[in-house]
């Protein structure tokens, strides 16, 4: 078992880089730096879940997978860029993303998100 407490030490995290082609990250503002882990699921899996954090700045990018993520710590703003819809998160707080979904991500306070994702041809 593996929990997930609010702004407790998630542990080792490795370099995630904004390099990903499908998900077209392009940087807004600022310099985001990215770290996760995958705790369960990879590459060809059709389920995944982990931890994820980013520092502040400004990104966009198309989400893989249908997603739901749990703020742990910090304060970030997600933008629909289809829709425009806007959602602050904070710790505690969770969010539901479809695959395919452009968006913005403005990193307020340094963000780390526990997630689960399901994309149906594979990661």
């Amino acid at each position: 078992m593996i929990k997930y407490i609010l702004g407790d030490n998630v542990g080792a995290l490795e370099p995630w880089p904004f390099d990903n082609p499908k998900s077209a990250y392009r940087i807004v503002s600022g310099n985001p730096y990215a770290s996760g882990r995958l705790d369960a699921g990879g590459p060809g899996d059709t389920t995944r879940a982990g931890i994820w954090r980013c520092s502040r700045g400004v990104f966009e990018c198309t989400e893989q997978g249908d997603e739901l993520m749990t703020i742990l710590s910090g304060r970030c703003q997600l933008t629909n860029k289809i829709s425009g819809e806007v959602c602050v998160l904070r710790a505690g707080e969770s969010l539901f993303v479809r695959d395919g979904t452009r968006l913005e991500w403005d990193i307020i306070e340094e963000v780390t998100k526990v997630f689960f994702g399901h994309k149906v041809d594979g990661y």
